[in-house]
């Protein structure tokens, strides 16, 4: 089925392409500039230290639904060998095969594509089975470090948790700005607490993805407003799943990482920020959150950690 007349129209608003140029593969995280770092920085103030990657576990977030999107297999493939004869230093190591996408993980501006683009107007078929995405892969976005903003949509509404059919729209965005008493700047990193993670660490995998509570259609028009460089939040799909739109799939991955060129993120552990924000009284903050450099990969690992 054709992608719709409302999708196409939010598309023409929020697109990027040929802003950074023709060559351009990193998209919205062009906005993450030295002056941008440099009052990140400033967001340290205690040292405070937040992890936000979920454990890489062969239990993971994955249930199956996506084929091939394994959770981490971890084997060991020596155990105190003493490679260079006995008596000699023993060596332990290991191997890991997963999905990269598996935990959590940064989407590449690859990730997905719609009427046979990728973006910046890259054809689709630049992503092969040996080589991988040839243009805008994850090895592209070298660095991910800049000023992170947390929007609690959750606690600014009194709630521990939204219910699995709530869209995050633009409102719920600017309420949640005011409830933590911050601005969202051009080249912030932003998190969308919707509490949706509690569900998968209560054990429930299957109930954690679906269904589930996630960002609107309609949001890419507010983060583009604002040029904000990459989006995380708690939940699997990242978007409101099942969709707002009936038979639309995943149409904000499209107008995020196609049209915008902006990197989301998902299964982000957002739990320990929320309370952290709650105790300092803020919520900004320094986030680093570097990509794993897999060469011509569409999405990779993430351990982000935020910094007080």
């Amino acid at each position: 089925m054709p992608l719709p007349a409302e999708f196409h129209d939010i598309a023409k608003r929020v697109n990027n392409w040929g802003r950074w140029g023709e060559a351009d593969e990193i998209g919205t995280l062009n906005l993450v500039t030295d002056e941008v770092v440099r009052e990140a920085a400033a967001e340290v103030r205690t040292g405070r230290r937040v992890p936000l990657a979920l454990p890489l576990k062969e239990d993971g977030v994955q249930s199956g639904l996506i084929p091939g999107r394994i959770n981490p297999l971890h084997s060991m493939v020596q155990i105190n060998q003493e490679i260079f004869g006995p008596g000699t230093v023993a060596c332990s190591d290991d191997a890991v095969t997963m999905g990269l996408q598996a935990a959590t993980h940064w989407d590449a501006l690859t990730h997905v594509s719609h009427s046979g683009r990728l973006y910046n107007g890259r054809p689709a078929d630049t992503i092969t089975a040996h080589g991988g995405a040839e243009f805008g892969g994850i090895d592209k976005a070298p660095y991910i470090v800049s000023r992170g903003v947390l929007l609690d949509v959750a606690a600014a509404k009194g709630l521990d948790r939204l219910p699995g059919d709530h869209a995050v729209t633009p409102q719920d965005l600017d309420e949640a700005a005011e409830f933590g008493r911050v601005e969202v700047r051009a080249g912030d990193i932003v998190l969308v607490r919707t509490g949706q993670i509690q569900v998968y660490l209560a054990g429930d995998k299957h109930g954690y993805g679906y269904p589930s509570p996630g960002l609107s259609v309609r949001t890419p028009e507010w983060f583009h407003a604002r040029d904000v460089a990459a989006v995380a939040n708690d939940t699997l799909t990242f978007e409101i799943f099942p969709p707002e739109i009936e038979d639309l799939w995943l149409p904000v991955h499209a107008l995020d990482l196609v049209e915008m060129g902006m990197l989301q993120g998902q299964n982000w552990n957002l739990e320990s920020l929320s309370t952290a924000c709650g105790e300092a009284g803020r919520h900004s903050f320094l986030l680093s959150a570097m990509p794993e450099p897999f060469k011509g990969a569409t999405g990779t690992p993430v351990a982000p950690v935020a910094v007080f």
